[in-house]
């Protein structure tokens, strides 16, 4: 393990006070609990919350509802003033934020303000983003607001694949934006961002997987990670999914139509310790809701304890312990889940 990732892992440590370690053990034993008698109940709060700053976005991805504008929700970013009074309600229990959900965390105008007032709460703070704002001024701000990891989306090494899935997008920004935060971080003497190249892997993509690490190590990228695509229409086929399997998502059968890879499991961890906010205060069970389909609160009327704690949250972790594979959203999801055996 790099030092560099060691630094990370230890910066999310010291995040935790002993409030926030024994919620942990909490939800923990609540979780364990849940499992074995097939009956949710949790006791404590997400250590983990998503926070979304906007869903608006300037790419077009052909597998994201935000870059294609399919959402049925409104589009809009975060208030600063509703931003203040969650963090206010989570500060006790939650010391990881990811300020992303959908749409281009950038794009708001106030997003560094967002990761200020989180680290006066000493909060480990992360995004993602798809680095086509990010100049060499834009880098510094953000190397000094604190922000402890940054994600930036990197799916392809030349202008042609890049674009194939990045629609709109310039892989030369993208390049640009990650060596003025790497030059940042050094005239800052800085270890944060934690800078990590995320590398969807599609079919027109897939064979520059190993050219990336030289790009990283060139520029000073902490970390790599490979992610598989969400493909909506997968079985007779689907242009993104690779042919390698290791990342794909889905399984090619004999009569070559495509299923899902996972099984889906009896559980899920997440549902115990995180959940997710959308710009306009929608309660989401995770990132997979990306329209917002399983709503289980609005924090523009309720406290975000009244919603974590009331029957609809319950009875939806009920649910995920029952009967799994009848919710749409698991379905692509390899949490709790086993690889499919024929």
């Amino acid at each position: 393990m790099r030092k560099s990732s060691i630094n990370d892992s230890v910066r999310i440590l010291r995040m935790l006070s002993f409030q926030r370690a024994w919620n942990i053990i909490r939800l923990k034993w609540s979780f364990q609990w849940s499992k074995w008698f097939n009956k949710a109940w949790h006791s404590g709060n997400p250590f983990a919350v998503s926070i979304e700053p906007t869903t608006a976005c300037n790419l077009g991805c052909p597998a994201c509802p935000s870059g294609l504008k399919a959402f049925t929700r409104p589009t809009g970013k975060l208030d600063l003033e509703q931003h203040e009074q969650w963090l206010e309600q989570l500060k006790k229990h939650t010391f990881y934020i990811n300020y992303y959900f959908q749409g281009e965390p950038f794009l708001h105008p106030q997003f560094l303000d967002l990761i200020r007032a989180a680290k006066k709460h000493r909060i480990y703070t992360a995004t993602s983003t798809n680095a086509h704002f990010i100049d060499a001024k834009k880098a510094l701000e953000i190397v000094d607001s604190g922000l402890d990891r940054l994600i930036i989306s990197i799916d392809g090494l030349t202008q042609e694949t890049y674009s194939s899935y990045r629609v709109h997008g310039q892989l030369d920004k993208v390049i640009a934006a990650s060596k003025h935060l790497v030059a940042a971080k050094r005239e800052r003497k800085q270890q944060t961002p934690f800078l990590i190249f995320q590398f969807l892997v599609v079919k027109a993509n897939e064979h520059e997987i190993d050219t990336l690490h030289e790009l990283a190590h060139e520029i000073g990228i902490d970390e790599i990670r490979f992610k598989s695509a969400q493909v909506y229409d997968y079985e007779n086929g689907n242009e993104l999914i690779p042919d390698n399997e290791r990342y794909s998502r889905y399984y090619k059968k004999k009569d070559g139509t495509y299923r899902v890879k996972f099984k889906g499991g009896d559980h899920c961890w997440r549902m115990w310790s995180s959940a997710v906010l959308t710009w306009d205060g929608q309660v989401v069970p995770c990132c997979f809701d990306k329209d917002a389909q399983h709503t289980l609160g609005t924090l523009q009327t309720e406290s975000f304890s009244t919603i974590w704690n009331n029957d609809r949250y319950r009875d939806f972790r009920t649910s995920v312990l029952q009967d799994r594979n009848a919710i749409e959203i698991c379905t692509n999801c390899s949490e709790g889940a086993k690889v499919w055996v024929d």
